[in-house]
């Protein structure tokens, strides 16, 4: 899978963006590819024409300008929504593309580059945004629910480095089994005890878990599970729950 980097930002230059791309590469090869068995390439592409706010403020999504790869993350100076760094789709001839949004991004894992690994990793893992995996309720793991194929969202708070440039944790497929199994490493890191990782189906501080519950309401079938105190994981779910994309606009009405 290649994946576009397009940069339409006003303000980062491609060199630095050259070095995330570069860097996420890396981690895509020497630390994801080894633990699922599938990955990617990113590439920096031109942006083709040269924007301007009347007629880019809004990227043509049946054509996906400057898409030369499988799928297309664009780099945009402001958001189109309020208080997400990024998110992931796919369009209306199911090409996979991603949005980062550098003024809604912070320092430490709310850095720009962390958001272009979360994307870039969450585009690989499931590129039509359509996957669910059967799992236990947050809080009644008797109860089997449909959580999201995501990659990063349980470790959304969570990062380290490649040659200086901050990246993205993910989890591992031991995350996804029903029962912990003892010695797994279930996330990248593993930050969480010596000799431990995250449990199964739980969340590190920061991270958050969106799942389809059909025994909630009507019109509520979509359930958040994140620390309540946790703000970073709270201001998260609320971007995620106002975009309505992806599982949540497929679904959000049933």
């Amino acid at each position: 899978m290649l994946i576009s980097v397009v940069n339409r930002s006003k303000t980062l230059a491609d060199t630095d963006l050259q070095a995330a791309v570069r860097a996420i590469n890396r981690q895509l090869e020497e630390d994801f590819y080894p633990h699922w068995q599938f990955g990617a390439r990113l590439r920096l592409d031109s942006a083709g024409r040269v924007p301007t706010p009347q007629r880019d403020r809004k990227i043509n999504l049946p054509t996906l300008p400057g898409r030369r790869g499988d799928a297309v993350i664009y780099i945009v100076d402001k958001p189109t929504m309020a208080a997400t760094e990024g998110y992931h789709d796919d369009n209306n001839a199911d090409v996979p593309f991603g949005f980062v949004f550098l003024s809604a991004c912070g320092d430490g894992a709310d850095d720009w580059t962390v958001a272009l690994s979360h994307e870039a990793i969450e585009l690989v893992g499931d590129p039509l945004s359509n996957l669910l995996v059967q799992g236990p309720h947050p809080k009644d793991r008797r109860h089997l629910v449909f959580h999201q194929f995501e990659l990063c969202d349980a470790v959304s708070g969570e990062y380290y480095e490649i040659e200086g440039v901050k990246v993205q944790n993910f989890v591992l497929p031991g995350w996804f089994e029903r029962k912990a199994v003892e010695g797994a490493r279930n996330d990248f890191l593993g930050r969480v005890e010596p000799g431990e990782s995250l449990a199964p189906f739980t969340v590190a501080p920061g991270g958050y878990l969106m799942f389809w519950d059909d025994r909630a309401p009507p019109g509520k079938k979509w359930t958040p599970y994140y620390d309540t105190r946790d703000g970073m994981a709270a201001r998260r779910v609320a971007a995620k729950l106002k975009l309505k994309l992806s599982r949540l606009r497929r679904r959000s009405k049933r």
